[in-house]
């Protein structure tokens, strides 16, 4: 599997080009894509300097969400799936990668952990089975994030909210309002080199559940934006993400499977 990294020289793309140099899932770095580069390495400072002669599998984002439309003037030139792993995007930024993902298969996710993955199913399936606990999350991060609450936090809440009639999110609580019934409570926390830890709790009058998930090394990350590239890759065009990933639901692109043949 060929590999082209956006935004190769940052602290995530460095992880998933040392995974590549490891054989990592069969994965080879193969060029970059980083504006603080100088040319070399074969890692180029935008898309427009690309060689036209590699071969490329799969297109993992680590960069910006800024970089969104670049990213994706080149994917769809070139017909490559791609691996979105930035977070904080806008309306517009999200309007652009669904526009792609008609054309391409695109996969996104907020965070790129397949234990993130089950936690967010495990929250979303105590959300069901539990119809009138109240909901919070604790995330914490280190203390140069940009976004806030975490991209990871907004997802986990999104499937809360989508199983729930009427549920919110409320990452701003503050002043002297009642907790509504509602209201998934999102808190953000920052400081030092926290990597990353997500906490639901679940709690009704009579009793409180937990799930938690901690970060140990970036790598986590890495490998599991390597792990949605080699999903993805062979899929037709449309939007994933790691539900699709952990249940196996994907839909092969035909012509891939074809040539196999």
């Amino acid at each position: 599997m060929n590999v082209l990294i956006n935004g190769t020289l940052g602290r995530m793309g460095r992880e998933v080009k040392a995974l590549c140099k490891r054989g990592y899932r069969g994965a080879v770095f193969v060029m970059g894509v980083d504006k603080n580069s100088d040319g070399r390495e074969k890692i180029y400072p935008s898309f427009d300097l690309l060689p036209t002669t590699e071969c490329v599998d799969c297109i993992i984002d680590f960069s910006h969400h800024s970089a969104v439309s670049e990213l994706f003037d080149f994917a769809e030139s070139r017909s490559i799936p791609t691996v979105v792993a930035t977070t904080g995007h806008t309306g517009e930024e999200l309007a652009r990668i669904h526009s792609a993902a008609g054309h391409i298969p695109v996969f996104l996710s907020a965070n790129m952990s397949l234990g993130v993955a089950l936690l967010t199913e495990l929250a979303r399936m105590a959300a069901i089975a539990l119809p009138d606990a109240e909901v919070e999350i604790i995330e914490k991060h280190h203390n140069k994030k940009l976004d806030a609450p975490s991209g990871t936090a907004l997802m986990i809440a999104d499937a809360i909210c989508d199983v729930r009639d009427g549920a919110y999110i409320n990452s701003a609580r503050c002043g002297l309002a009642k907790r509504a019934h509602n209201e998934i409570g999102i808190h953000a926390v920052r400081m030092g080199d926290l990597i990353g830890e997500h906490e639901v709790i679940i709690g009704t009058d009579n009793q409180t559940m937990t799930l938690k998930h901690e970060v140990h090394s970036r790598i986590l990350f890495a490998e599991g934006a390597l792990a949605a590239a080699e999903f993805v890759k062979d899929c037709a065009p449309g939007l994933y993400g790691m539900k699709s990933l952990i249940s196996g639901e994907r839909k092969y692109n035909k012509a891939k499977e074809e040539q196999r043949i």
